[in-house]
């Protein structure tokens, strides 16, 4: 699967509705991936950095903000297109509800990762709100924000502790014993300089029928390993990169974007 990190953060400003948009529409990912976190007013807003600051023109944690206050901030201004350019900058793009995105793609697979515990219960309700929970799994690294705290009826990805477990026992005797209750194992490639996935990892967890899902590879020929490996979702900031490695390699036709010649590399568009 192309799975649009972001909504292709190097493309357009990332979590926001244009990248996922364009995501869906030009590069016809198979799912999103997206961040949460709450307001002051609590809220589910998409964004990744505790702060406003790194992706907007506002500064300070959102959860001291209210809803009103993040609507105002620029969402594109500080990102930066393939050619170098603040390309985005006074657009109108603005950080969404989550609840937009749900309510602009509506038949869209997403990977929701809730960064914080405050997060987890309004999450839940917006999903259930929307019916949405069929094509929302949820991601959280800590086990106090898991699915089954709060209810969500939806499929979930492992947790820190059970992506731990699994790494460390699959080397050893006690590796058949222990099967994370999850519905996707979500690793990076690398961590701090080391290898994290390999093709042992994705065989073991395929012989518990655990999809694996990798992140976040920009690199086509880190992608043609990974797909050589077996793995059965791809993360990327370059959704265009992924599409063009796919077509090359699965049966799958070319999306809009690469039969109208793609962004290329080190331009933006």
């Amino acid at each position: 699967m192309l799975i649009a990190h972001r909504g292709g953060a190097a493309l357009r400003p990332e979590n926001t509705l244009p990248a996922f948009r364009d995501a869906v529409h030009r590069w016809e990912a198979d799912m999103l991936e997206l961040d949460l976190r709450t307001t002051r007013d609590g809220v589910v807003v998409v964004l990744h950095d505790a702060t406003v600051d790194r992706t907007t023109d506002g500064v300070g944690p959102v959860r001291e903000m209210t809803w009103k206050e993040v609507a105002q901030l620029d969402a594109g201004f500080r990102f930066r297109d393939l050619s170098g350019r603040r390309s985005w900058q006074g657009r109108g793009v603005g950080i969404p509800r989550f609840e937009d995105v749900l309510e602009a793609l509506p038949e869209t697979r997403i990977i929701a990762e809730v960064k914080t515990r405050e997060a987890a219960k309004p999450f839940v309700e917006v999903v259930r709100r929307h019916r949405a929970h069929r094509r929302v799994l949820m991601a959280t690294a800590e086990d106090d924000a898991r699915a089954g705290r709060h209810g969500y009826p939806g499929p979930s990805s492992a947790s820190r502790t059970q992506i731990r477990l699994f790494m460390l026992l699959h080397r050893t005797a006690f590796g058949p014993l222990y099967t994370p209750a999850t519905d996707a194992l979500q690793i990076p490639d690398s961590w701090e300089g080391r290898q994290v996935a390999s093709d042992r990892v994705v065989a073991k967890a395929h012989a518990r029928n655990i999809p694996v899902h990798v992140w976040t590879v920009n690199a086509e020929e880190d992608m043609e390993r990974l797909l050589d490996w077996g793995v059965d979702g791809i993360l990327t900031d370059r959704p265009d990169r992924l599409a063009r490695v796919l077509g090359g390699r699965v049966e799958r036709d070319p999306p809009p974007g690469l039969r109208d010649g793609g962004p290329p590399d080190g331009a933006g568009r």
